[in-house]
């Protein structure tokens, strides 16, 4: 796999299991909790829509407090766009998240790091649009 499927496939497999973990659909919800996080940077922070900045540490903890929470929940990713080289890669994405008739929507921009099996998110920035 080369260096832009590892980004796309990262995006596409990270928001196909946050919605699963959104409506509470998982078999194993503590395997899939690992799942998320283990596409993730020790590193990795965050700045999201609001402004606010986010560590690891912090998602890790707010994590748990959305499990179920949306079982209506829609996320759709549209747009994917990467740019990298040998060691690191950017990607930019629209994220759409639908819930009851409601819709939000936000444009990100990644910074993903190489290892031989994957990317791994580094810093992430979303802004509302």
């Amino acid at each position: 796999m080369n260096n832009t499927e590892k980004i796309i496939r990262e995006i596409t497999v990270f928001h196909e299991n946050i919605e699963k973990w959104f409506q509470g659909k998982a078999e194993n919800q503590e395997i899939l909790y690992k799942e998320l996080l283990s596409g993730f940077s020790p590193d990795f922070t965050m700045i999201n829509g609001d402004g606010n900045s986010v560590t690891l540490s912090l998602f890790s903890e707010w994590l748990p407090t959305t499990f179920g929470k949306f079982p209506e929940r829609i996320v759709q990713v549209e747009n994917i766009e990467v740019h990298h080289s040998d060691h690191h890669g950017l990607a930019t994405y629209t994220e759409i998240q639908t819930t009851g008739g409601i819709t939000n929507k936000r444009k990100s921009s990644a910074v993903f790091l190489f290892n031989e099996e994957k990317s791994l998110w580094f810093h992430l920035i979303e802004n509302w649009i």
